[in-house]
């Protein structure tokens, strides 16, 4: 990857005034902003700015390579440990200053700035042509450490988990912007197009094929939808690279959601069965109760005539759980989240659990449900859109209205609006639950064709936002 140099730029003088005013640290951190912003718009070099912001750097006691655009955030932390705390919420959302600037250390916010120079230059200089896989696999830990900056985990704003990360977030809000927490939620998706880019730019089927370049790639979301589109290309060794970071990436998601997802029995307590008497199921507490008018005081014993076990067993009504995807271009995202949820409530106990996916045609997923990536391997991303299909395959599967849940995710840009919303409707009528979600993205973007969201909202069931733990919920309460 090239790197963006400056260009000229009215800046204040190289060597900083002698004085410690509060002018004096404001001159400082102007100097290492107007640098960033330089190089991030201007091809050209100023030495002025180099010159002047290494003199605040070496001042204020940080190591130089902070201004080496060719050094990671990784490096610069692996010889100067001491500083991987202070990237660590270093520009999360945090309580507003005193207006009169009380409470303002101004010191440390020229060394907030240099830091956080640093980690934006190395993401959002992403330069232009041919990109490597260590080129990629820098990148992807730099913004790493820009979502630890921003109070997030790795990989959290870029829609899923990248791989072994550098660590937990820190406490975050170090006299921070407040006005940056709402900002956070458009910073995911300029990350996701950036990694989407340098993806693009790399020869990955000849990666891929060299297994010495292929391990240095990190799963991440814009990565497996570039394999994923690209997989009937592949054979060979560059086939199972490619596979291996499909199963790496599908595994690291599911750890995530299985956390939100309980493995909560289905299903109430049938008391039309008798409890098994075994020692599990007793019920001590209940048993010394009903017992204490056997309880003799002169032997300080208590004589026990029955024994209370507790009710196991539970209604055997399966659930129906049908997920309805829409595996467009647009819903790469919620392709991977949904087929992977889908997987983990088919462990469930009493859950009989279909998957359908669709562009303009429709495909059943369910014999492979409970692999998600298996599945995965079978979808066939992009294309148009048509929801129509879909419906005749899932309407034969509403056996029992009352014990079954439509979870149907799309962006609801259809071909057929008004046959499809009929549709849609006449299961809500029935009495099964229906769920339309916009998207199901980690991060919790979504974007719903507004004529569905009013029809939606007016026949009772609006659009879930496009965070997966709400759909989690949903699905649990109903599942209960």
């Amino acid at each position: 990857m090239t790197d963006h140099t400056t260009g000229s730029q009215p800046v204040p003088p190289a060597e900083a005034p002698q004085d410690a005013g509060p002018d004096h640290h404001d001159n400082r951190r102007q100097v290492l902003y107007w640098r960033l912003l330089a190089r991030l718009f201007d091809p050209e070099e100023q030495a002025t700015l180099e010159s002047a912001s290494l003199a605040v750097v070496d001042d204020i006691g940080l190591p130089s390579a902070l201004l080496d655009p060719q050094a990671s955030v990784d490096s610069v932390v692996q010889r100067h440990p001491e500083l991987a705390d202070e990237f660590d919420g270093l520009m999360a959302p945090g309580p507003e200053t005193d207006p009169a600037g009380a409470s303002r250390d101004r010191a440390a916010e020229v060394r907030r700035a240099a830091l956080a120079s640093k980690v934006l230059l190395n993401v959002f200089a992403s330069g232009s042509g041919t990109v490597t896989a260590g080129q990629l696999a820098r990148w992807q830990s730099d913004a790493g450490w820009l979502e630890r900056a921003l109070g997030c985990t790795p990989g959290q704003l870029r829609g899923g988990r990248t791989g072994p990360g550098v660590g937990p977030t820190g406490t975050g809000g170090r006299g921070a912007t407040p006005d940056l927490g709402r900002l956070i939620p458009a910073i995911g998706p300029a990350l996701g197009a950036l990694e989407a880019d340098l993806v693009k730019r790399m020869h990955l089927r000849e990666v891929l094929a060299d297994p010495r370049l292929a391990a240095q790639l990190t799963p991440s979301m814009s990565l497996i939808e570039q394999l994923l589109r690209d997989k009937n290309n592949l054979s060979g060794v560059a086939l199972a690279n490619a596979k291996a970071l499909i199963r790496r990436f599908v595994d690291d998601i599911a750890e995530v959601l299985r956390t939100q997802v309980e493995k909560s029995t289905v299903g109430a307590l049938d008391r039309s069965v008798p409890p098994k008497r075994v020692f599990r199921n007793l019920d001590i507490d209940r048993t010394i109760w009903k017992n204490l008018v056997n309880w003799s005081p002169e032997e300080e014993r208590l004589y026990v005539d029955r024994l209370y076990y507790r009710h196991t067993a539970r209604r055997t009504t399966p659930q129906r759980l049908i997920v309805v995807v829409d595996q467009s271009g647009s819903m790469v995202d919620s392709m991977v989240n949904c087929t992977i949820l889908a997987s983990i409530f088919a462990g469930l106990p009493k859950v009989d659990v279909h998957l359908i996916a669709y562009d303009t045609q429709a495909l059943d997923l369910t014999p492979w449900v409970h692999d998600p990536f298996e599945t995965l391997l079978r979808t066939n991303l992009g294309g148009g859109t048509d929801g129509t299909v879909a419906m005749a395959l899932a309407q034969p599967k509403i056996a029992e209205p009352r014990n079954t849940v439509v979870v149907w995710i799309s962006d609801f840009y259809e071909w057929q609006t008004e046959p499809l919303f009929e549709s849609m409707a006449a299961i809500h009528r029935s009495g099964a639950k229906f769920i339309p979600v916009g998207s199901v993205t980690s991060s919790g973007r979504g974007v719903v064709n507004p004529w569905f969201r009013e029809r939606f909202k007016d026949l009772g069931t609006p659009v879930l936002s496009g965070h997966i733990r709400k759909l989690v919920h949903e699905l649990k309460t109903f599942l209960a």
